[in-house]
């Protein structure tokens, strides 16, 4: 079986695939002071939960935009798992062609993303990832990234309104349960402001995208609070949870040229 891991900057991500479907998925917070063994106890508890065990695992792979968490990683897998994983960026062979000046400051989680979106889905094509940041990436007709935009996450929005305004509550994600944009007391304010601007910056880029590439592009959305926006936008055609893990299943079924079958 296969762990697949996706370490973002608010959560990590930790999968298992026996070859054939998604056994389980389980969500962390992003620590980098948790050691291997801090991971490995957690991940025992889990995994006998849904009938598994640490011995089951005969491959891991890793994406990790977080370096300092990256070391302890590698360690789960080496000391718990006995073997070597492979890792976005350092031995793992991305078959995506970087078509910007710079194609070294792509972040590995966005190629990841296009990886998993064209087992799909067909270019040319817009992909969303919501968290920390959220960020819009162009995947052409031929599978190739051809740029894209990083803005703010819906959720380091709220946070800064809060943490920079000494009278600002924390509030829940969500429309104003009135059901009309116009607040009427701070939390109401708050909750319009953050939703409803948040899915007009969604709605505004993907439009000005579409405007400026000329063709016609299908939108995928992904990532921790993607789940926010259905219903809510009008330019997302996909919502797809899996997409990430995904890509990092093609990624590895791609490098070591087999499926996990243990």
């Amino acid at each position: 079986m296969l762990l697949a891991i996706d370490t973002g900057n608010t959560n990590t991500l930790f999968a298992i695939h026996d070859g054939e479907n998604w056994r389980a998925q389980w969500r962390s917070a992003t620590d980098s002071t948790k050691t291997a063994d801090d991971y490995a106890v957690w991940l025992t508890q889990l995994m006998f939960i849904n009938g598994l065990t640490l011995k089951d695992i005969d491959a891991c792979i890793i994406s990790s935009v977080v370096p300092q968490g990256l070391f302890n990683m590698r360690n789960l897998s080496r000391r718990y798992l006995n073997v070597e994983p492979m890792v976005i960026g350092e031995n793992v062979k991305l078959d995506v062609d970087v078509k910007i000046p710079k194609p070294s400051e792509v972040g590995a989680d966005r190629l990841v993303n296009a990886m998993g979106a064209l087992e799909v889905y067909k270019g040319p094509m817009i992909v969303i990832d919501s968290g920390t940041a959220t960020t819009f990436d162009i995947v052409g007709a031929d599978g190739s990234f051809e740029g894209g935009i990083i803005a703010p996450g819906i959720n380091l929005s709220m946070r800064a309104l809060h943490d920079a305004s000494a009278k600002l509550p924390r509030v829940a994600i969500q429309p104003p349960a009135s059901g009309k944009v116009i607040g009427t007391d701070t939390v109401s304010a708050m909750q319009s402001g953050v939703f409803w601007g948040y899915m007009e910056l969604i709605d505004g880029l993907v439009t000005r995208i579409k405007s400026e590439y000329g063709t016609p592009m299908t939108t995928v959305a992904t990532g921790g609070v993607a789940s926010l926006f259905e219903g809510a936008t009008k330019t997302i055609d996909h919502f797809d949870p899996d997409l990430t893990i995904r890509g990092l299943l093609v990624l590895y079924q791609r490098n070591s040229k087999i499926a996990p079958t243990k």
